[in-house]
């Protein structure tokens, strides 16, 4: 990856709908080389997918609730109970296996805390390995990015 690709993945990172006509123009290529350019980018693994990022408050999702997720054990079978469970609910927006005090670190996105109670006293039990949660409420987002510094 040279510094032209790097250019691209920023400016895609910006706006993932550019038209590549504009995205070449601003990178400083002509339409072809930088079309091809990206595809290499996908085909390689590099950009695995474009998303639409939704405000999650405009749609009724007011709380990010972060989750500190002890495990029964920490045995294979155990963990990919956990993680098998986790990659299945969607409230689940991330899902982090930790090396430190908890195993897991999980944020999950609901509409209000009696959400986040039915889904914890569902979901976070002991039938998906499970063993305790500790429970953290963000007061303010005060930075939130999808960009990674290219």
């Amino acid at each position: 990856m040279d510094n032209i690709d790097k250019r691209i993945i920023r400016e895609l990172q910006k706006d993932g709908r550019i038209q590549n006509n504009e995205l070449a123009k601003r990178i400083g290529l002509s339409p072809s080389p930088c079309l091809r350019r990206v595809r290499n980018l996908e085909e390689s693994g590099i950009i695995s997918q474009y998303v639409a990022v939704i405000d999650q408050t405009r749609v009724g999702l007011k709380l990010s609730m972060f989750a500190r997720v002890w495990l029964t054990a920490q045995d294979a079978e155990t963990i990919k109970l956990f993680i098998d469970a986790m990659r299945q609910l969607e409230e689940v927006v991330e899902c982090y296996i930790m090396l430190g005090e908890s195993d897991a670190l999980l944020r999950v996105v609901v509409a209000d805390l009696d959400d986040y109670r039915r889904f914890q006293s569902t979901h976070l039990t002991r039938k998906n390995g499970i063993q305790n949660v500790k429970t953290d409420v963000p007061s303010e987002i005060v930075k939130q990015t999808f960009s990674l510094p290219i």
